[in-house]
């Protein structure tokens, strides 16, 4: 897959190609509805399968730290699309100039720059400075500059509509199943293991410390996981998504995986780590004495858990 960033909006040249646009935080299942479509409009076209995304997200840059947690980093997401199957996916900065820009122009960028000859969007989706761009502008200036575009129905589970903003409420209430039904496979965070400060191994528990650098994370507490390192070995644990309120109270969000029956060396590696059941929120002991009194039994509730599933 072709991976293009970095270049001002305006100032790309493309061929012909068959394209959506979107956040695709997470890559759910609505935004499999919309890539499968992509998909099958670009074979059946004979021209690639194109994605457009944004970096950092809309929210991000006019929210700030306000902004909603992600649900994938920019590399995690740029792999589902590519796992999805698209071909080529263009990652633009996401600023001022995007924030500022008229919809018409940026119709026109997309037929007269990316050469998109067909574009498929949700039906939700709206664009231009003030979200004034939505599907009828598009269907105006399809009409007039040579393209085609339809829109895509909504993906419903139980009754409620998929979304990025569903699934985080659904992690943040610690619902697993249900998140999984929502994504179509199950939640994971990945991440490159650093270096800590050794407190875990100090008390019987060493852990493995994932880098989670300019990420808000959906997820907070103790966790059922399983991690999964670059030869693609798999290995049971529990983990703690938080800021370690008996150790140090960190202002940083912190993700620490102990495993069960491991030895051996992770630094530097990047991970996954798949999350099945939460046990518990973070909690503040008294001291280290007590807190490895809870992080015996955590392991015991897991181990237990994983053995009846």
């Amino acid at each position: 897959m072709k991976l293009v960033r970095h270049i001002p909006l305006n100032s790309v040249d493309a061929n012909d190609c068959v394209m959506t646009i979107g956040n695709f935080d997470g890559v759910h299942k609505g935004h499999h509805a919309v890539l499968e479509s992509v998909v099958k409009e670009a074979k059946s076209l004979g021209l690639p399968a194109v994605v457009m995304a944004f970096e950092p997200q809309p929210l991000e840059y006019f929210q700030k730290d306000k902004a909603p947690a992600r649900l994938s980093t920019a590399r995690e997401k740029i792999q589902l699309l590519s796992d999805a199957g698209m071909e080529c996916v263009y990652l633009f900065r996401f600023g001022q100039r995007l924030a500022n820009m008229p919809a018409e122009e940026f119709v026109e960028i997309l037929y007269a720059r990316l050469k998109v000859k067909h574009l498929i969007v949700g039906d939700d989706f709206c664009f231009g400075k003030g979200r004034t761009g939505n599907f009828q502008l598009l269907q105006k200036e399809a009409l007039e500059h040579g393209f085609t575009v339809r829109n895509t129905a909504p993906i419903k589970v139980s009754s409620e509509r998929v979304s990025s903003t569903l699934i985080r409420q659904s992690l943040a209430a610690g619902n697993f199943s249900q998140t999984e039904q929502y994504l179509g496979r199950a939640y994971t965070m990945s991440g490159r293991v650093g270096h800590g400060d050794k407190r875990g191994r100090e008390i019987g528990f060493p852990t493995a410390n994932i880098r989670v650098k300019n990420r808000k994370s959906p997820l907070k507490g103790v966790f059922v996981v399983t991690m999964a390192d670059e030869m693609g070995a798999r290995f049971n644990g529990v983990a703690n998504v938080g800021t370690r309120p008996t150790v140090d109270a960190s202002t940083k969000v912190l993700l620490e995986v102990h495993l069960f029956d491991f030895e051996g060396d992770l630094y530097q590696q990047r991970v996954h780590i798949t999350f099945l059941k939460k046990l518990r929120d973070e909690l503040k002991f008294s001291g280290l004495d007590e807190l490895k009194k809870q992080i015996n039994e955590d392991c015991k509730q897991a181990k237990l858990f994983l053995t009846n599933t």
